[in-house]
């Protein structure tokens, strides 16, 4: 059972890939700052979008994980962007990789291109916000 409502007002097509908005009727706040996709060594196994996208997911779990959070906690996501070309192109693979690191749960998501990130390699960044039941 998802802690979380999923909103989608009357009359509206249901969001693909993502929830228009979500309520968390209680719970405790992890907000993760922007990761990237590099890895633990803060070193890029991937020079494309793609993979870079699958590390940053696997890098948001790892962080979620630290404070007893999974994947089905996630309200929110930001996406940060270098090229959106690349990323129309590599919609399949970017969904693949959504789909085996958070599975089929879409929180309410914005994905904005921006013109460069801090890390120079970075193709991708992305902020998150979970929330976690009160604990008993």
């Amino acid at each position: 059972m998802t802690p979380h409502q999923f909103l989608n007002p009357e009359g509206w097509k249901p969001a693909k890939g993502y929830a228009n908005g979500m309520l968390a009727a209680e719970g405790r706040v992890v907000a993760l700052g922007g990761l990237i996709g590099w890895n633990e060594q803060q070193e890029f196994e991937h020079a494309d979008l793609a993979g870079q996208f699958g590390q940053t997911l696997e890098n948001i779990v790892a962080v979620l994980a630290e404070a007893g959070a999974g994947p089905e906690h996630l309200v929110r996501l930001t996406w940060y962007i270098t090229d959106r070309d690349e990323y129309l192109s590599s919609l399949k693979e970017i969904g693949a990789h959504y789909r085996r690191v958070i599975g089929r749960h879409f929180p309410a998501m914005a994905v904005v291109q921006v013109v460069s990130l801090m890390e120079a390699e970075a193709k991708v960044e992305i902020e998150a916000t979970a929330v976690l039941p009160m604990a008993k």
